[in-house]
């Protein structure tokens, strides 16, 4: 049973006096615009003419906007277009939201031009020490005013600071990334089998097998660098198990260092060890049945364009890559 009766309250709805009525409908920002010029203006032909619509558009406007609040608005005479008491109310809700987009519409511009002069780039080692150096110097050969940041840490966390937001873009050279997010391939690289000229594979005829590789105590970098992870998923396809390291080190430049002195062999990327074995330092040892190669590519969260600066280092390192492929290069 519902209603009330003497001493007692029930939650039953209290009957509204317009029932009947539509709700009022969201006014567009662009009927609130010609209501706040017709109060100011006192004329909707004014309001119109500022609007750059016709007078009649403008009428259909503030009709549909009065039918949509439920309210009248406007009183109109021969002597102009005057609000309604209730018609000022509205205009003074309407001037305080148009403020408040005018502010959003601001900020939004600050925030732009703020990402359009900033670039915040996170990389695995070997991709910052060897090839973004270049990309960069190319971008801001391109845009002088463009300030690039750079954080430079292991393949494995470079997704987590590009979903966080800490980086606009990112790049690793690993094949397996920590989370899902879009990519792309930006160039390619090649790892190494090095020693230093005085270790017994320095003098071999023949290749290294794959199994020797993975017997073998290695100089290596970190678990969850893109190096470590190209060298472990070779192996596991060549049906090898994963290498023991002699050594783990957090740089690329420590390994290579650690090699030049002996310490053992490593597996290093051909950008870092191309001038040592040229000049000597280092011996390359060929391997049969495994497949070093890996992709370097480009990452940034799913679902996200990619826009701006990041876009454009993207496209740089792509180009480079491409003409780097291209016969005679």
């Amino acid at each position: 049973m519902t209603g009330t009766y003497a001493g007692a309250v029930t939650n039953a709805p209290v009957p509204d006096p317009r029932a009947g009525l539509l709700p009022p409908r969201t006014p567009d920002l662009e009927s609130l615009r010609l209501l706040v010029l017709v109060a100011d203006l006192g004329s909707l032909g004014r309001a119109a003419e500022r609007l750059r619509i016709s007078q009649p558009s403008a009428s259909r406007r503030l009709s549909t906007l009065e039918r949509g609040l439920g309210l009248v608005l406007v009183d109109r005479t021969r002597r102009g277009s005057r609000p309604t008491l209730a018609g000022q109310v509205v205009a003074g809700h309407a001037r305080r939201v148009l403020d408040e987009l005018d502010q959003l519409l601001a900020g939004a511009g600050r925030l732009r031009d703020r990402r359009e002069a900033e670039l915040r780039v996170a990389a695995s080692l070997t991709i910052a020490e060897y090839l973004l150096p270049a990309w960069i110097s190319e971008l801001r050969g391109r845009r002088p005013e463009l300030y690039i940041g750079l954080q430079v840490t292991n393949s494995e966390q470079v997704p987590e600071l590009v979903e966080s937001g800490e980086a606009d873009i990112g790049f690793i050279e690993g094949p397996r990334l920590s989370r899902v997010m879009s990519t792309r391939q930006v160039a390619e690289d090649r790892l190494v089998v090095v020693v230093d000229p005085a270790h017994p594979w320095a003098r071999r005829h023949e290749p290294l097998s794959a199994r020797e590789l993975s017997r073998a105590p290695l100089v290596l970098r970190e678990s969850g660098s893109g190096t470590r992870q190209t060298l472990d998923r070779a192996l596991h396809l060549a049906g090898c198990e994963r290498v023991r390291p002699l050594v783990e080190l957090g740089s690329t430049a420590a390994v290579r260092g650690a090699v030049i002195a002996g310490t053992g062999p490593s597996v290093l990327s051909e950008l870092a060890v191309r001038g040592d074995i040229a000049e000597g330092r280092l011996i390359g040892v060929d391997v049969a049945g495994v497949d070093l190669t890996r992709d370097l590519r480009a990452v940034w969260p799913t679902g996200r364009r990619l826009v701006g600066p990041a876009a454009e280092l993207v496209t740089v390192a792509r180009r480079a890559f491409t003409a780097g492929r291209a016969p005679g290069a």
